[in-house]
């Protein structure tokens, strides 16, 4: 009894430790246990492109009034109704930051322009009090060339859930994320006409990631064990909105240059290699949906055929059975563009020790189900009906000239080429009789399990 308890305590410590490795990414590794002292902000990944655009042939100097939150949204609470907004108000901050280290634009001050003028007339007065002159002169205020208006327009939330989680003999781990995004607008006008130059839109993802893990069990009689450790993870706000800002001013930068509104002060080989990346990043964009899949279906047709290897084996009234060989030919017509009519045609071995040696050839009629046409990666499910074809060669022991079954496959394509695709899935012909071994046993029929792996070619458009 007692190396019972010893050997339960011990499983039990090790368990412990497990967790506490499988969370060594747990910030409360990095608790500090001081004051920390202040520092200079944190920078976002798209501030070193920002740092290195090519300088202009002459800064533009722009004014920013009023760079608002329009969303009109306020942040989520399970603790009742919250004034506080979803996005900072202070966006506009963040909008001439990035246009002074951007290097091509000179911000002046117009969000809060009425303190500038009252300092202005607070100097002109006292000068002219302790000077005793009523003709002070100050330099006059730089007025733009370009006005730069635009917002954050939208702040989603949940547009990706998800998670995964496991629980056995009292230990459990489980993770969840979650997915928000913001957007916002940049336009330039002219100030000389009102003409809007060029209006720039861009987004950016806000993660927010959940991780834990937790033992509970008892050790010995009335002696309970029980730990838990975990992180989350959750990414600022306003860092999402500064990267999609400075993204938004470096793509502000490259329009203009490509449009002739302003000028690089030399041209080489390092700034048309970066336009060219540009133009191929619009492209792209152009091209997907705001997940990420292709707006147009050109990985797939509406036809395909596919040849392929096979492995299977027997699952019935006798245990043992050896995975057999044989090959298979596939084809499909689209009824839409998940949605399939799918057929097989093969031929098949199958090996029962000492019982059965069956050779045969089968046809299959169904669906096909293509989860993500528009990916290369997609998962695949399909469901059928199909017959052995007995041609003298035996169908198992039966002397059926046909025998029926019913299909089921799943599997996944990865298209790899120019309409060519890797296809593997695993299938169960599920047999209609229990006579395809020759023998009439338990309340299940027979079953093939099996295996394809092929080249799937789509034709046609």
């Amino acid at each position: 009894m007692r190396v019972f308890l010893k050997s339960s305590l011990i499983k039990s410590l090790l368990s412990i430790v497990c967790l506490f490795y499988i969370s060594a990414c747990s910030p409360s590794f990095y608790q500090p246990f001081n004051d920390r002292d202040a520092t200079l902000g944190p920078e976002t990944r798209m501030k070193r492109e920002l740092l290195d655009l090519p300088e202009p042939k002459e800064p533009i100097v722009v004014a920013v009034y009023k760079f608002r939150d329009q969303t009109g949204q306020y942040k989520e609470s399970n603790m009742g109704a919250s004034w506080s907004t979803a996005v900072t108000q202070g966006a506009t901050n963040i909008l001439i930051r990035a246009l002074e280290e951007s290097k091509w634009f000179v911000p002046i001050e117009r969000e809060n322009i009425s303190n500038l003028l009252n300092e202005r007339k607070i100097i002109r007065s006292s000068r002219e009090q302790y000077e005793g002159t009523n003709n002070v002169l100050l330099p006059p205020l730089l007025f733009a060339g370009v006005l730069l208006e635009g917002g954050i327009v939208s702040y989603e939330t949940n547009v990706f859930t998800g998670g995964a989680g496991m629980r056995y003999f009292g230990a459990n781990a489980s993770s969840q994320y979650r997915e928000d995004r913001v957007t916002i607008y940049l336009r330039a006008v002219s100030t000389s006409n009102g003409k809007v130059l060029k209006t720039i839109y861009t987004t950016k993802s806000i993660l927010s990631q959940e991780v834990s893990a937790g033992f509970f069990r008892y050790v010995k009689f009335r002696r309970l064990l029980e730990a838990e450790t975990g992180y989350t993870y959750n990414e600022p706000t306003e860092m999402a909105i500064t990267e999609a800002v400075e993204k938004a001013v470096h793509s502000m930068v490259l329009e203009g240059v490509m449009g002739n509104i302003w000028e690089l002060k030399e041209e080489n080989d390092t700034t048309k290699m970066l336009l060219d990346q540009y133009v191929m990043e619009k492209s792209d964009n152009v091209e997907h949906d705001y997940i990420g899949r292709l707006h147009r279906y050109d990985h797939r047709s509406s036809f395909y055929i596919a040849p392929k290897f096979t492995t299977q084996s027997y699952l019935g009234d006798y245990s043992r059975s050896t995975p057999q060989t044989g090959f298979a030919a596939n084809y499909g017509f689209g009824i839409s563009n998940s949605l399939f009519v799918d057929g097989n045609l093969g031929y098949q071995q199958v090996n029962i020790s000492d019982v059965v040696n069956s050779r045969e050839f089968y046809g299959t009629a169904g669906v096909k189900y293509i989860a993500n046409p528009s990916g290369r990666l997609s998962p695949f499910a399909a469901v059928g009906a199909g017959s052995y074809f007995n041609f003298g060669n035996n169908i198992a022991l039966s002397n059926q000239p046909w025998f029926p079954f019913i299909n089921y496959s799943a599997g996944l394509e990865y298209v790899f080429g120019n309409k060519t695709a890797l296809v593997g899935e695993a299938y169960v012909n599920q047999h209609l009789s229990d006579t395809y071994d020759g023998v009439v046993a338990g309340s299940f029929n027979d079953v093939i399990l099996g295996f394809r792996f092929g080249i799937k070619m789509y034709i046609g458009n």
